[in-house]
This record gives structure tokens, C-alpha cells and sequence, in this order.
């Protein structure tokens, strides 16, 4: 992994680093790590490492994609982001802002990340730290004194604000770039609710199945657009759809609980009756096929007619609505349990964040700086790889567990 660390005191103490992540320990900030390394417990030598030492984390994350991805065998990427809590204001990107790590708006940073998955193993390839407007000097919702803390975070000159999906398709671009194909992506509703963010995908070639809210608007497949007849008066009337969008909910609920089927997609971790002792994932799904609307989606489209996408939503037996939807753009042909496998892949990402978080210190990084931000998420990312295959050695077949 640090073959292209130009120094070799740079390896050895990237190395040193990465064993402070994976000893036992409740704390994997830095000082606590050197006192728990022995001999190598220089404090000084590991801050410097992480947080100034002038090395490209993309060039490890690029071996670490290569090393894991015929371990992996990738079916998806997955994109997701991660709440960093901070009870202070200094450490760089750090706001006010909302994160599912604390169910709230909270003073904390927000890291985007990019996973190689497949049914029996994840791994975090790369990462960017999120930068909000008021860390932005060209933003309207600049903040002064967070736009004068730049210099002391080491934030490049060129990073501006962008959004959390416009990070992932960088990412995937950059991902791609090192030779990592893989041609299907999932993500929440945060990234799935965009349609520049799903247009972005179809543009790249890339199949998708991504969360969505219940407010999005779509037109039932067989719905045709219509041009209004001339009254030979100003400009000619457009082509449009007679009737308004519904919302996705409406559209599921029109077609009645019955159209739901049952599906398993896979085993779980708890005891049960499936195969492994473990179990079943299962509930009832109903896939149609929809007209996604809105403006951006028509900005988008060549013709009047919008593209057909598959909607599947999630609705248990013992609920009076559905509770979860996707939108995709497979193929027509998809089978049902395909498009719910896909879409339920999403919680190898929850899975990693849980191991990185809890096991190997990744919100555990003290330091101030863009930098040493960076630096910080990709060794904990090859520090859990570690982990992945020394799992995967013991268990080859091991899949749900993973």
C-alpha cells in the first residue's frame, strides 16, 4: 500500500499507524495509539505522519482498490456519506449541518465515500471530505471567520463548495480512472433524489438503483404526451402530458397492496431457519414501471416523452403503506428478486461505517487539517481491508456475515 511513499521513514511509520488502528483499544486518535505501540509509540513522529507529511492518499487508495478488487469481486459501488462529530469549531469543514450519524443537525464534518461491494465483502476505496458553503469564500453563505481558518486547516486554494452528489460521480470518475469498472451504483435517498445526480450515472453508462422519497413525481408508463391544436395566435402549444405527476406513494398505492410479492435477499447475522442457522431477509415488494418527472428530467430528455424507469417499493405485510422506494434503470427484463438484491446491498456500506467507527477509530481523528482528514480515512479504509481478508482467509464462503 505505501510503495509510493517517496521517503522510507514514510513507510515505516505508515505502518506503525496502521497497527495503532488495529490493536485493541477504545481510542485511535493519536496519542493514545503511541502509548499503546511501545517502542514505536513516538507521538510526535506519528502526528507529523498523519497530519503534515506531504503524501497522496489517492495514490493508496488506488492500490488499495486494486488489491481488493478481485477479492471483493465487485457487483456494485456503493455511495453513501458519514457524520464526523465535533464539539468544536477549528478542525477543517467542520458546521452545522444535519447527519444520520446523530439523527439531527449537529456541529460536525461530513465525509462522502465511494465502497466496492458484492454480496459477501465491502471495502471504502475512496473519500472526500465534504466542504459546506460557509467554509467557501466564493459562496453567497460564506462565514467569514471559517473562510479565515482555511490557511490554518491547509485547505487547498482550489477547493470550493460541491455538492454531496456531484463528490460521488468525482469519485467514480476518479475510481474508473485507476482502471476499477464496475458498471451499477447504489445509493440512499440523499443522492437518489437528484436527478442531475441519476442523469450524471446514465451520461457515464452506469445502471443504477437509488434510494428515493416518497414526494418524488413520475407519469404511469402508458401515460402520452399530447400538443394542444393551434389557434393560430402567438406560440405554438409544447407537447405535454395531460394529466399532472403523481408521487411515487400514489402510484404504489394505486396499484393495491395485493400487486406486492414476497422476497428473501438474504440471510442475516440473528439465529433463524435459513441454510446457515440464520435469519431469512424478507418482506413483499412491488415493482412497476414509471415516467420519472420534473424539470430536470425534461431538460434532460431528447423528445416529449419522458424515459421509462423501474419503481420498486417495499411493503410489508403488516403495514397499511409501502415504506421504502427505489428508482432504477435496468433493464425491463429485471426479474423482481434482482432489483431487490440490488437495492438491498445499500447495508454492506452501514456495515463498514459500523466496523470502521466502532473497531478501527475512524471519527477518532484529533487533527485540524484537510490533509490529515484525508489521510486519516484511507489508512483506516486499508486497516479495515485488513480486516476484510483476514475474515474472508478463515471464511471463504462467509457472504451475510461478512
Amino acid at each position: 500500500m505505501f510503495e509510493p511513499f517517496a521517503r522510507a521513514d514514510q513507510r515505516r511509520w505508515g505502518g506503525v499507524y496502521l497497527r495503532g488502528l488495529l490493536l485493541d483499544g477504545g481510542r485511535k486518535s493519536v496519542e493514545p495509539m503511541a502509548a499503546r505501540l511501545g517502542e514505536d509509540g513516538n507521538r510526535q513522529a506519528l502526528a507529523h505522519f498523519v497530519t503534515s507529511s506531504p503524501w497522496d492518499a489517492a495514490h493508496v487508495r488506488a492500490r488499495l482498490a486494486w488489491r481488493m478488487q478481485p477479492v471483493v469481486k465487485p457487483t456494485a459501488l456503493i455511495i453513501d456519506d458519514t457524520g464526523f462529530l465535533k464539539d468544536g469549531d477549528a478542525s477543517a469543514c467542520v458546521t452545522r449541518q444535519y447527519t444520520g450519524t446523530a439523527g439531527k443537525v449537529t456541529n460536525c464534518q461530513a465525509g462522502v465515500s465511494l465502497h466496492l461491494a458484492s454480496d459477501g465483502a465491502s471495502v471504502a476505496v475512496n473519500w472526500r471530505l465534504f466542504l459546506p458553503g460557509s467554509w467557501d469564500p466564493a459562496s453567497p453563505k460564506a462565514d467569514p471567520v471559517k473562510v479565515a481558518r482555511r490557511d490554518k486547516c491547509a485547505i487547498p486554494a482550489e477547493v470550493g463548495h460541491v455538492e454531496k452528489w456531484q463528490l460521488a460521480l468525482d469519485m467514480i470518475d476518479e475510481t474508473r480512472s485507476w482502471g476499477i469498472e464496475v458498471p451499477q451504483v447504489i445509493a440512499d435517498g440523499g443522492y437518489g433524489d437528484t436527478a442531475a445526480f441519476r442523469t450524471g450515472l446514465e451520461e457515464r453508462g452506469l445502471d443504477y438503483v437509488v434510494g428515493i422519497s416518497t414526494t418524488t413525481t413520475a407519469q404511469p408508463e402508458d401515460a402520452q404526451p399530447c400538443t394542444p391544436a393551434y389557434s393560430g395566435l402567438g406560440r405554438r402549444p409544447v407537447s405535454a402530458y395531460p394529466e399532472p405527476a403523481q408521487t411515487v406513494k400514489d402510484l404504489v398505492i394505486a396499484a393495491g397492496k395485493r400487486a406486492a410479492r414476497p422476497v428473501q435477499w438474504r440471510e442475516g447475522s440473528r439465529p433463524g431457519s435459513g441454510r446457515s442457522g440464520h435469519k431469512r431477509m424478507y418482506s413483499r415488494f412491488v415493482a412497476q414501471r414509471i415516467r420519472p418527472a420534473g424539470r430536470e428530467i425534461r431538460k434532460a430528455t431528447a423528445g416529449s416523452e419522458l424515459p421509462v424507469r423501474w419503481l420498486l417499493a417495499e411493503w410489508p405485510a403488516d403495514q397499511d403503506e409501502p415504506v421504502q422506494f427505489w428508482l432504477s434503470n435496468l433493464p425491463e427484463t429485471t426479474p423482481l428478486p434482482v432489483l431487490v438484491r440490488t437495492a438491498k446491498l445499500r447495508w454492506r456500506i452501514e456495515n463498514d461505517y459500523r466496523e470502521m467507527k466502532q473497531a478501527l477509530g475512524l471519527a477518532h481523528f484529533e487533527g485540524r487539517t484537510w490533509p490529515g482528514w484525508h489521510h486519516h480515512v484511507t489508512l483506516v479504509s486499508v486497516a479495515h481491508a485488513f480486516c476484510t481478508l483476514q475474515r474472508l482467509s478463515r471464511s471463504p464462503k462467509e457472504t451475510a456475515s461478512a
